[in-house]
């Protein structure tokens, strides 16, 4: 059996745009509302980088502006009426300063996986014990125990592996199949074990798997997709958003390995092969309508029906920022079928694939 986990990257714009209420709070509420009519929970995972700096924000300047108190209310209900939080982090948020009306991040600690072991360390340290000292009072059963890099940073992995580890992170949820990056993150997941089953890690590489490994690799569901499989209303908003609100890292230290200019013919080249290369497609249940995730889900059955005696984990990305009235009325398809085929699909939370509490088949 398939078990589909909603997973939201809970956050505003990657350049700091935005107002946490319209961007986390309101449509995260809507989002709870939709999937309990269903019998779906949700996964939040919460950037506590950028909630640590609106609780800074509101001590310094003693004003609310950036919703944290909302903040720390909604993940409290959330957890009260049985969802999921986990941990997110920005880590170039941990730095950031407040001027001129704005965030000014330290683009440097962007690359979360290109961090010292040390300064990881602590990044997580301070998410995890943020999320328990808050939720913990609402449910002493609680515990932080998975963990998604910003811009799926996770390789390479060894410092990350160890650093989530030493912190108690039993689950990471950033990797996903056929990805691949190049730029201020770089990371290249063409190699990961699989698209959908768990895996436990090696110590050094996050794709290989290795049974002794003590963090527990649950990875987004994706596949490889023509472009056309790509256009949905919903993802022409993401990319329109995303423009709109471009990280502007111009600052950040290269450590002196200047980018080379893409020749004129190289940019058509490239452009020209994206129309016949297969793309990296993952279960986005903002940017894909509701139809497609069907199909994804009796795809990965078919796929996988056969490798698991127990429960396996269909995961699915989200973010709050861009979930519209238009995305919720596209998503419930998908609600209604796994609802509906209880003997095939349900739903589930990150936290119910702990392997500190459950046996999972790899």
């Amino acid at each position: 059996m398939l078990k589909a986990i909603f997973t939201l990257d809970y956050e505003i714009h990657g350049n700091g745009d935005g107002s946490p209420h319209e961007l986390m709070v309101e449509p995260t509420n809507r989002m709870m509302d939709l999937f309990e009519r269903y019998g779906a929970k949700l996964t939040i995972l919460a950037d506590v980088a950028e909630i640590l700096k609106f609780r800074e924000y509101k001590q310094r300047f003693g004003k609310d502006d950036y919703h944290y108190e909302a903040i720390e209310n909604q993940l409290k209900d959330a957890i009260r009426r049985g969802h999921d939080v986990q941990l997110h982090l920005h880590a170039s948020y941990f730095n950031a300063r407040f001027e001129n009306g704005g965030w000014v991040q330290d683009w440097s600690e962007y690359n979360f996986a290109g961090l010292p072991l040390e300064r990881l360390n602590y990044i997580v340290r301070v998410g995890k014990e943020y999320l328990e000292t808050l939720l913990k009072p609402v449910l002493a059963t609680y515990e932080c125990v998975a963990f998604r890099a910003a811009n799926w940073s996770v390789s390479p992995s060894r410092n990350v592996i160890r650093a989530l580890h030493d912190n108690g992170i039993r689950i990471e949820t950033s990797v996903f199949k056929h990805g691949r990056r190049e730029g201020i993150v770089n990371f290249d997941y063409s190699n990961a074990h699989s698209d959908l089953v768990p895996w436990r890690v090696a110590d050094d590489d996050v794709c290989r798997r290795d049974d002794r490994g003590k963090l527990l690799e649950v990875p987004i569901y994706c596949e490889r997709r023509w472009l056309g499989a790509f256009f949905t209303p919903n993802r022409v908003y993401r990319a329109a958003l995303t423009r709109a609100h471009r990280v502007d890292n111009s600052n950040y230290e290269t450590g002196g390995q200047a980018a080379q200019p893409v020749g004129a013919g190289k940019k058509i080249v490239n452009k020209l092969s994206m129309l016949t290369r297969l793309h990296p497609w993952k279960a986005d249940f903002n940017q894909c309508s509701g139809r497609q995730l069907v199909r994804a889900i009796q795809r990965a059955e078919k796929k996988h029906g056969g490798v698991a005696t127990k429960e396996l984990p269909f995961v699915l990305i989200g973010h709050s920022k861009i979930f519209t009235r238009l995305n919720e009325g596209s998503l419930e398809p998908f609600l209604a079928f796994v609802r509906d085929t209880p003997e095939r699909f349900g739903f589930a939370t990150l936290a119910s694939f702990d392997p500190g509490v459950n046996a999972l088949r790899n």
